[in-house]
């Protein structure tokens, strides 16, 4: 439940602090005094959107904390584990927003996204709005209260999992088929490319072997006449060579080193460099002795590689990427091959996934109709207490020849009403006048609100177009609600008020500059004088609080 419910310059209000109770709270207060203040704050706790308007005029930021004690709720409790959030027996909700519009959450400390929020806030709270008569005309919000009664969560989300398993492959298919008829054209041009660059087989990287092939075989004569002519210089000529005139300077050096040892590490050197000079020698004598530079080859290597060049000029790549551009043709072709065998698979998975997606929206459809049954005789019993004794309320769904998937389900459901005896039944909106809407709206939610496992309902100013003896029989529904349940009551009705466990008065005061909302909890004897302002206005007499009194003591 609520415990305590913290305001700082939000709206009107500068700082408010409630500690709220059990039972039946009831708030009153007069037309502009912001009631409901409290409620819109609260609902920016449990992530309503936030936006910089809802700052007091001159504020840096606005913050609502909301404190909950959720020993006996466990849903609560299991989606704190859940999230890996602190979970104590008391859960506190923050919310800040700034001048900028932005806004900040946290549970238990703890920074969390506005989902998150949202999701733990359905768990605590139920709040029920002042225009929840003009929702009820709507089909939509209809069958939400009636999955909200049966307890659909389950088989809603069984049948959402299937819709949108069934709605993806119906979308696949219908890309594969538009793109049909292009696919053709580009699975020709693909087969043609593809066959082309098979038969050629260039392989990773031969590319670049061949590249370097062909400069080798184009320079062969350099590389034969040159490597002789370095072969000669080294070692084979005639003349003198590198390696006589190294043995001659070794030969000098050599006694010399004997003389003076400084020269013994230029002996050194020099020697080293008279091996690598016969090494040299050596592998240049087997480099010209294995030289292959046929002719008939350098042709072979220069027609591949003109093939190369116009194959990649032809596909718009470097020459070193056509093997790669060759695979990826390769294996677009396959896909687009595969497309028509998809089509196949796709029609039977579609079948598979279209049979799974009915038999889940059926068994919906068939809880639907039981508890359809059940609420329509319930809000029927409700509304003859709410001076409608001759009102009969009957859920019907309207068959469809072709029903068309949603992730709701197949229903369209309708509430039907007969508010006169001999009256047939009709829809909500052509029978029923807006203070009978009222009523029929409120018995809903009552029924419903019995169902939905929050421990706090919230009723903001349902009771509007209800008046006189009805208004009483509302006060002692809510009040029965309240004895297995936390209920706030924003209420402009004595006849409710009344029934109230505990009272708060909102109260606007201004100072000429700056206005300011308050909240008070009423004690007995200013609980009468609000009852009495209720009752008769300002202008508040014996007869009133007399009245007051009885109101006060039939709740």
């Amino acid at each position: 439940m609520l415990t305590q419910l913290t305001i700082h310059n939000f709206a009107i209000v500068r700082f408010l602090e409630l500690d709220l109770r059990d039972g039946m709270t009831c708030v009153t207060g007069e037309t502009g005094a912001g009631k409901s203040i409290a409620i819109d704050a609260l609902g920016l706790c449990l992530g309503e959107r936030a936006d910089a308007g809802m700052l007091r005029y001159g504020a840096e930021k606005a913050e609502v904390i909301a404190r909950f004690n959720i020993e006996k709720n466990i849903h609560a409790q299991q989606w704190l584990q859940a999230n890996e959030l602190d979970t104590q027996d008391e859960c506190i909700l923050r919310r800040i927003v700034t001048q900028e519009g932005r806004s900040r959450a946290y549970i238990n400390g703890t920074p969390v996204p506005l989902n998150q929020l949202k999701q733990l806030g359905n768990t605590l709270i139920n709040i029920h709005g002042q225009h929840a008569h003009q929702l009820l005309l709507k089909p939509e919000y209809q069958l939400a209260v009636l999955d909200a009664y049966a307890n659909h969560q389950g088989l809603l989300e069984l049948t959402r999992q299937h819709y949108q398993n069934w709605r993806s492959l119906h979308a696949e298919r219908q890309r594969l088929r538009q793109a049909q008829e292009q696919r053709q054209a580009r699975l020709q041009l693909l087969e043609y490319q593809v066959h082309e660059l098979d038969e050629f087989a260039l392989q990773p990287n031969e590319f670049i072997e061949i590249e370097a092939e062909h400069t080798r075989l184009a320079n062969s004569e350099s590389l034969r006449n040159d490597s002789h002519y370095c072969l000669q210089q080294l070692h084979d000529g005639d003349d003198v060579t590198i390696s006589v005139l190294m043995k001659n300077v070794l030969d000098k050096l050599s006694p010399l080193s004997e003389f003076d040892p400084h020269l013994k590490n230029v002996m050194q050197m020099l020697q080293d460099a008279q091996i690598q000079i016969e090494e040299s020698h050596y592998e240049l004598r087997s480099y010209l002795d294995n030289l292959d530079l046929d002719p008939s080859r350098f042709v072979e290597v220069e027609t591949r590689l003109s093939k190369i060049m116009e194959l990649a000029r032809k596909h718009h790549v470097r020459p070193e990427e056509l093997a790669e551009k060759h695979r990826l043709l390769r294996q677009e072709l396959t896909e687009l091959s595969a497309a028509d065998e998809r089509l196949q698979e796709l029609a039977t998975a579609l079948h598979n996934a279209r049979e799974d997606y009915l038999a889940a929206a059926n068994k919906l459809s068939a809880s639907r109709q039981r508890y359809a049954a059940e609420l329509s005789q319930q809000i029927t019993g409700q509304i003859s207490q709410l001076n409608m004794p001759d009102g009969r309320l009957e859920i019907v769904f309207h068959p469809q020849e072709t029903p068309t998937p949603t992730a709701l389900g197949l229903d369209i459901p309708e509430f039907q009403v007969s508010t006169n005896p001999g009256q047939p039944l009709q829809g909500l909106a052509k029978v029923a006048s807006g203070g009978e809407l009222s009523r029929i709206s409120l018995a809903i939610q009552v029924i419903t609100a019995q169902r939905v496992a929050t421990p706090t309902l919230i009723f903001d100013e349902v009771d509007v177009g209800i008046s006189g003896g009805t208004a009483s029989i509302v006060g002692k529904m809510l009040r029965k609600l309240g004895q297995s349940t936390q209920v706030l009551v924003v209420t402009h009705l004595p006849q409710v008020a009344g029934h109230g466990h505990q009272q708060y008065l909102v109260a606007k005061q201004t100072d000429g500059q700056q206005t300011e909302t308050s909240m008070k909890l009423l004690d007995t004897e200013t609980r009468l004088q609000e009852l009495a302002r209720l009752l008769g206005g300002d202008q508040i007499t014996s007869n009133t609080l007399a009245n007051a009194r009885e109101l006060l003591i039939s709740g």
